[in-house]
């Protein structure tokens, strides 16, 4: 079991669900066990009504799992620490939450403006295309 925190966000999304499971609670009279529901009755299709809730967000295409992925991302830049924060989007191996660590070139810009503030240069002002290089790994012969 994993606990999640209530951060103001989430909250303010689940008392909005409450506030309205209440109202149709008591129009038709009963208990609705459900938090995300249609009128009262369940979702029967899960990937049919987040593939519409995608297409309202402009967002055709997005998978659950891109959000574990942005999870990932948020708390690599809040700072959280990688077991806290494998503890929260539920990964069991440190591998598979680095493969969903994705680096962006913001990241990488952003890392560069850090260490010039640390060692006290200003090498790292102009955007990454003025001042980054690109570096290949190059094949050996003996491979």
């Amino acid at each position: 079991m994993s606990t999640i925190p209530l951060i103001p966000g989430l909250r303010a999304l689940l008392e909005h669900r409450q506030a309205i499971t209440r109202r149709c609670e008591r129009a038709q009279g009963r208990i609705i066990a459900h938090v995300f529901h249609r009128d009262g009755r369940p979702i029967k299709s899960l990937r049919r009504a987040w593939r519409t809730a995608c297409g309202d967000a402009g967002l055709p295409g997005l998978l659950p799992h891109d959000l574990r992925r942005s999870a990932v991302r948020n708390l690599e830049r809040a700072g959280i620490s990688r077991s806290v924060a494998m503890k929260l989007t539920g990964h069991k191996t440190e591998a598979v939450y680095r493969r969903d660590a994705i680096v962006a070139e913001s990241d990488l810009r952003d890392a560069g403006t850090k260490l010039a503030a640390t060692l006290g240069t200003a090498a790292v002002r102009a955007p990454l295309s003025d001042n980054s290089v690109t570096v290949r790994k190059e094949r050996s012969l003996n491979a």
